[in-house]
């Protein structure tokens, strides 16, 4: 009888060769991990590449360049998502997908993005770092804005432009409308904000004919920023390529958007003239992005001045006032009193916000009338610029003296080379006395709040020993 056999030890595997195992397995689950991260990452990636190339396909249409009320129009073929609803889009997925790198321990690699990104990202480093401004000339047209514009143009360590908005007003169609207005200005504003951050590129889209390798010849008024005309800037004259805006004073190339984007990078400050940027408090994200430094200084003019230079340099924008004074007709349209008023209104409720300095607006809000800097250039300079918070050079100084003091005026409707202390009261001798009137009635709030006297009659207007300007001081420093 067999007898039954002991039963065996059961099998041990060594305890080096599991805990090995083991953690093989802790590392086959982390790569499996990674890797269904970055196929989520790259989803991520594509989704704001077609969000982009969607803000990139929205039409570009030709609209008349003095549109002052605008609401953004897309056609039907566009999305039927708003530009602001698809930029929320956009960057909520870009703050995801930052987010998601950063829980990783992996920092976005400059190298790995485009001069576009690049340049969008740089100046974020710079804002915390140093003392950089960013200061927007906020004005409309014909207050002198391109006079007091050239106070900061005219130093060296500040990166000017010149009315870069002009180029969305000309290639996006925005409708006529009261309540349309807030579409114009969320798309100036965001703009802005890049141009302010030096992402040049944004401007790109809305040059026509389109850049071609970020180079072109066509950026509005190129030769008003010295900045552009500059070393390294101004690249070699080309032959036979046509530039409407060029240098004043030397021949360069076609712009180089690249060149100038890092041109803006490397000064210490940054400055920028826009007479279409009409509401105050739309500018709140930019005073409050942490990038930015901003100081707004808003610049006025007696609204009777303003309208007879329009006259003047609009002509054919002015026909029916032309006509209603040539004719001698006892009432003008009643849509152009109501856009005069409009207008005026909308520049003293943004002059009241400022002066309210609501905590956001705190110590960047400034208001200047053009006729305190044409009396007295050298001393409002002064005041902008420490406002500013950026020192005055002796450059600066030069050309105001020169520049303030010229024998006679230019015949240019645009020249900043005027005898400043004559030119701001030219209007009263000219201008018939029922147009004063009429812009009187329309704009009375708006000249009391500012400072201008009514003229009582004919006489009154044209007497140059009767002021029509309200003495202020530096109540307008704010």
């Amino acid at each position: 009888m067999a007898l039954p056999l002991p039963m065996e030890k059961g099998f041990t595997l060594p305890q080096d060769f599991v805990h090995s195992l083991k953690i093989r397995g802790k590392y086959a689950l982390f790569l499996a991990f990674v890797v269904m991260v970055f196929v989520f990452i790259e989803k991520e990636n594509k989704i704001i590449s077609r969000v982009s190339d969607k803000l990139k396909q929205i039409p570009q249409f030709v609209a008349d360049a003095n549109s002052t009320d605008p609401a953004l129009l897309l056609s039907e073929n566009a999305s039927l998502l708003s530009l602001s609803e698809l930029d929320a889009a956009f960057s909520e997925l870009q703050s995801r997908l930052r987010n998601l790198s950063l829980q990783l321990g992996v920092e976005p690699a400059m190298e790995a993005q485009g001069p576009e990104e690049a340049a969008a990202e740089k100046p974020s480093q710079q804002a915390g770092a140093g003392h950089r401004r960013h200061v927007l000339l906020m004005a409309t047209t014909r207050t002198g804005s391109s006079f007091v514009g050239e106070f900061f143009n005219q130093q060296g360590n500040i990166f000017y432009l010149f009315e870069p908005l002009w180029h969305i007003e000309r290639t996006v169609f925005f409708q006529q409308g009261g309540a349309s207005a807030a579409g114009s200005a969320l798309v100036y504003r965001d703009v802005l904000k890049q141009l302010l951050l030096c992402d040049l590129y944004v401007l790109e889209p809305f040059i026509s004919p389109p850049p071609e390798d970020h180079l072109t010849q066509f950026l509005f008024r190129r030769g008003s920023s010295r900045s552009l005309c500059e070393d390294p800037v101004c690249t070699p004259f080309v032959k036979k390529v046509f530039e409407k805006y060029h240098c004043r004073n030397r021949r360069c190339g076609p712009l180089n958007v690249t060149l100038a984007a890092e041109a803006c990078r490397r000064k210490d400050h940054m400055a920028l003239k826009a007479v279409r940027i009409r509401q105050l408090e739309f500018l709140q994200p930019l005073a409050e992005d942490p990038r930015l430094d901003l100081r707004v200084i808003q610049l006025v003019r007696d609204p009777r001045a303003v309208l007879a230079s329009r006259i003047v340099a609009f002509a054919g924008k002015y026909e029916t006032w032309k006509k209603w004074l040539a004719e001698g007709q006892d009432r003008l349209s009643e849509d152009e009193v109501q856009r005069l008023r409009g207008n005026c209104e909308s520049i003293r409720l943004s002059a009241e916000l400022g002066l309210q300095q609501p905590a956001w607006l705190r110590g960047r809000y400034m208001l200047v009338r053009y006729e305190d800097v044409a009396r007295r250039p050298l001393q409002k300079a002064r005041e902008m610029y420490s406002f500013a918070g950026i020192p005055l050079t002796p450059q600066v100084e030069d050309w105001i003296q020169k520049n303030t003091q010229a024998a006679r005026d230019s015949s240019d409707v645009y020249s900043t080379q005027k005898n400043s202390s004559e030119q701001f009261e030219k209007w009263r001798f000219s201008m018939p006395f029922k147009l004063a009137q009429v812009v009187q009635a329309a704009c009375g709030p708006a000249m009391r709040l500012f400072g201008y006297k009514l003229a009582r009659d004919a006489a009154s207007l044209t007497n140059r020993s009767i002021s029509l300007l309200e003495e202020r001081g530096t109540f307008w420093v704010t």
